[in-house]
Parts: C-alpha cells; sequence; structure tokens
C-alpha cells in the first residue's frame, strides 16, 4: 500500500461521511453533525498530508502540520490553508463534547441547527480542497 493509495482510502471516506451528515441534519441529530464533521475534517487533511509525502500523527487536529508544510499545497491559498486550520482547530474542541458531552454538558441539547449548518460547511470546504490535492478522488 503506499501513502497515495491510504490518502485516497481516507478521502473515499470523508465523502462518504459527508453525505451522512444530510441524514444527521433531517433527524436533527446536531451533535453528531458537529462530531462526524470534525472526523471528515480530520481524515481529509490527514489524506491530503499523506499524499504529499507527510506522515500524520496519530492525534486529531492536524491543522498547524497542513500550515507548516504549506509549500506542499501549492493549489491552495494561503487564505485557504489558514482556513483549513482553523475549521480543524474549532472542530477539534468540540470533538469529545459533541460525542459524550459532560455532566453539565448535554450535547443533544447543547448544539442548534445552526451549529450543525457551520459544521456541515466547514466539512464540505475542508474536502473539496483535499480533493484538489488527492488526485483521483474528484468524482467520488
Amino acid at each position: 500500500m503506499t501513502n497515495a493509495t491510504l490518502a485516497h482510502s481516507y478521502l473515499v471516506k470523508a465523502q462518504s461521511r459527508l453525505k451522512a451528515l444530510e441524514v444527521f441534519l433531517d433527524e436533527g441529530d446536531y451533535s453528531d453533525v458537529v462530531r462526524e464533521a470534525q472526523e471528515i475534517v480530520e481524515l481529509s487533511l490527514k489524506a491530503m498530508l499523506r499524499y504529499v509525502g507527510i506522515e500524520p500523527p496519530k492525534y486529531h487536529d492536524v491543522g498547524p502540520l497542513v500550515m507548516e508544510h504549506r509549500e506542499r499545497f501549492r493549489e491552495i491559498a494561503s487564505e485557504d490553508i489558514s482556513r483549513l486550520a482553523r475549521i480543524s482547530r474549532e472542530l477539534r474542541k468540540e470533538r469529545e463534547l459533541a460525542f459524550y458531552g459532560d455532566i453539565d454538558f448535554i450535547p443533544t441539547d447543547q448544539y442548534s441547527a445552526e451549529d450543525a449548518e457551520a459544521a456541515k460547511r466547514d466539512a464540505g470546504f475542508v474536502v473539496a480542497v483535499a480533493k484538489r490535492i488527492v488526485r483521483g478522488t474528484e468524482d467520488r
């Protein structure tokens, strides 16, 4: 298996999950939209890193690594690289809360339709950018 093959696999998974966000939205399951959006972003950014030969770390927010290696992503405008990192950071903060909650944070009560729509829009942006980097996944 090559880095490119694994990168394709990550991006295919991200694209499938992006479609699943519609189901969660239709069900009013806003916390799961936020959680899945984070996973979509993580998979997409790790696909980009793998595709250009960078082994992604085992942690969730790889936005800083994308910023550090921005020269490998010449097809992406600098402001878009910054936006990718911001989206990764913001959704990373929500990862556990959106899924598990806490004693004073009930996920199904805390996230709104607006939160879910924003997370979905951000995940869609990241997938679209990743598809420009990871060749061969444009039509999936």
